[in-house]
């Protein structure tokens, strides 16, 4: 997998991981590109594009699109699958994932995505050890915060 992006219907990026290096100018115009191609097509239309030398997988969920770039000898059902995966981790942990959660979470959405993928590839499939590992760092963070909000003498 080359890149991962999140993007609403209105055309506003909401979140993007790279797995490949890439230049700033060449990851907007890959962006622009994937929102030019996606955003105008029907509902019922193929979800696999080709562009470039790369094969372009999404799926819409509610107002956001998950659109991922591929090499030319990945498997674009798998990658249908990988971007499921990631919505039902967003759907359990947040509860009904909406594009404001992502808007105000984003540090969250990356994290699950991190503990999710590395390097473009699957690192965990299993939703409940994620779902541990979300739950760890959640309270590794409110035992930081409680640390830090005690005064010291």
């Amino acid at each position: 997998m080359h890149f991962l992006l999140l993007f609403s219907r209105q055309g506003k990026l909401r979140l993007q991981k790279w797995f490949k290096p890439t230049s700033e100018r060449e990851k907007k115009k890959v962006i622009r590109d994937m929102m030019m191609l996606v955003l105008p097509r029907p509902p019922r239309s193929c979800n696999f594009l080709q562009w470039r030398d790369m094969k372009i997988v999404y799926k819409r969920y509610a107002s956001l699109f998950f659109c991922a770039g591929l090499d030319d000898s990945d498997n674009e059902l798998l990658a249908i699958e990988v971007l499921h995966r990631y919505v039902e981790l967003l759907d359990k942990y947040f509860g009904n994932v909406c594009e404001l959660d992502i808007i105000f979470n984003f540090e969250k959405a990356y994290f699950i995505l991190d503990e999710f993928l590395m390097g473009g590839e699957i690192q965990e499939t299993s939703k409940v050890v994620v779902k541990i590992s979300m739950e760890d760092s959640d309270s590794l963070q409110e035992t930081m915060e409680e640390y830090m909000s005690k005064p010291s003498y």
